[in-house]
């Protein structure tokens, strides 16, 4: 099975990004007030007011949140919003400071929106920043399903000290160093979803599992702003990167004029190795599709690794070399012995 089997043609919705950005391109002229840095294409926009740089980004949780309803747990999502806003807008070097919501659900429900509510914050704690408010709306139209349907998504507001982390920096000889992800995060569902539950139920273990099914489906996205924050400004980072959908096929955004060598990535293990055996799934798509157990990378110069590496483990975090920058362009991994262009 493909992520496209799945239904989602990740071809097609980077074409229809692109043709979005091209549109609203239009608009980064508009401002009275302030000055659009950098635009549609990076992690996250970047505005110039006066002598502050503010950084925005805008995600949500996606099909996570059905596993969340057949789950009927609603306090981890929260932690999901968060994570997929605050580790984008820190890819930029900004530190984020405010963050709101919005859930979109088929009825009310007092219960459920203080559940997904201490996810919320939760996910704040960890990332240092305020939740200023957000929207809910009742919109049964729009959502289907069970009583408890719901959507979930969130906008956060980041400032920048110093010069943004565009990527511009990145050259022949950079390491790339790559921090463990809790999981699966909260991309790659549609086929995650597809291959696990159409085998198993939520409740059900598999051979790769610790955890129950749904409880491997539902472990929270992992939060790096603090060992980010910590680092910027004290050693030479060229490149920040949240591996997410599409996953290491998106490291050129950062900057297409170098090639990203991937020769030492993580083996498939837990779930990761449950979905490819379950799917009989190729190592390629997987390796396009889910961050396959590197949640963040690092791109910066080998003085900066010993550093880089410091801080990661004193946040608890494990990181190591996963690959290089090079002269040329794309993105080679070295996948089961063999070198692959993702």
């Amino acid at each position: 099975m493909t992520y496209r089997d799945a239904g989602v043609d990740v071809k097609k919705v980077r074409a229809a990004q692109k043709s979005i950005g091209d549109i609203i391109k239009a608009t980064h002229k508009l401002p009275i007030a302030g000055r659009v840095l950098s635009g549609f294409g990076h992690y996250a926009g970047l505005v110039k007011i006066g002598q502050e740089t503010l950084a925005v980004h805008s995600d949500g949780v996606g099909t996570k949140v059905l596993v969340a309803q057949m789950m009927n747990r609603y306090d981890t999502v929260g932690v999901d919003c968060v994570a997929m806003n605050v580790n984008d807008v820190i890819c930029v070097g900004a530190r984020p400071v405010a963050f709101i919501d919005y859930i979109a659900m088929r009825q009310p429900n007092e219960a459920l929106l203080e559940e997904i509510a201490s996810g919320l914050v939760d996910g704040a704690r960890q990332s240092q920043m305020a939740i200023v408010g957000g929207e809910t709306a009742i919109v049964p139209e729009i959502i289907s399903g069970e009583e408890n349907a719901f959507d979930l998504a969130g906008m956060v507001l980041g400032t920048v000290k110093g010069r943004p982390v565009l990527g511009s920096a990145i050259k022949p000889g950079d390491l790339i160093i790559g921090v463990e992800s809790s999981g699966i995060h909260s991309n790659g569902y549609t086929l995650a979803r597809k291959v696990l539950l159409s085998r198993y139920s939520v409740d059900d273990n598999a051979e790769h599992l610790v955890q129950t099914v749904g409880e491997e489906l539902l472990i929270p996205t992992r939060i790096y702003v603090r060992p980010v924050m910590e680092l910027l400004g004290k050693v030479p980072v060229h490149g920040l990167a949240h591996i997410t959908g599409g996953s290491f096929t998106k490291l050129p955004r950062l900057n297409d004029k170098v090639q990203y060598v991937l020769d030492n990535l993580p083996t498939p293990t837990g779930i990761f190795r449950q979905i490819q055996q379950d799917g009989n799934i190729d190592i390629k798509e997987m390796y396009r599709t889910f961050n396959m157990g590197v949640g963040f990378c690092v791109i910066a110069p080998k003085s900066s690794a010993e550093k880089i590496m410091r801080t990661f483990k004193k946040h608890r975090m494990h990181c190591w070399q996963i690959g290089s920058i090079e002269k040329g362009a794309g993105v080679v991994a070295k996948l089961d012995g063999k070198k692959e262009s993702l």
